[in-house]
């Protein structure tokens, strides 16, 4: 998939990560039930061991790229601060492939597969071109921290 600058949303007006616990770039995609995300693995990355980026790393990729479906909501507006809460609450099922490597973009398209206000169930699954690294189903919850 190639990368124009001019699709390319910012993700941090959707997530409240920040570096170094930030696991992806940008949003090539995103609808209410469906985001596509890309990460290029950078050799100071914390999850990078050996030249590769270890397990953790793409579960918390897959956990940020399906964040940004429900954290559209919270983020709308980059001119105004917003303080979310949000975290993994299940893991129904996960599948891990191949590890990349530094250098690799990554690419992870997730899809709502239902929601109950700020708890949703999502499929996600990640690739380098077609090859599939992990494929995971999980519960994630989000709320706006009242101030």
């Amino acid at each position: 998939m190639e990368l124009k600058d001019e699709n390319l949303i910012n993700i941090h007006n959707f997530l409240p990560h920040r570096k170094p616990m930030l696991m992806t770039d940008y949003i090539l995609e995103l609808t209410e039930e469906k985001v596509i995300t890309s990460f290029e693995i950078k050799p100071d990355n914390i999850f990078v061991l050996n030249h590769e980026f270890v397990e953790s790393g793409l579960i918390e990729n897959v956990a940020q790229t399906c964040s940004s479906i429900l954290g559209q909501s919270f983020f709308q507006n980059p001119d105004v601060e917003t303080k979310v809460i949000g975290f993994i609450t299940n893991i129904k099922k996960i599948e891990i492939f191949a590890l990349p490597k530094v250098g690799d973009t990554i690419i992870s398209k997730a899809s709502l597969i239902s929601q109950y206000e700020n708890i949703c169930h999502i499929f996600c699954e990640t690739f380098i071109n077609e090859k599939l690294l992990i494929r995971a189903e999980i519960n994630l919850f989000i709320q706006e921290l009242k101030q």
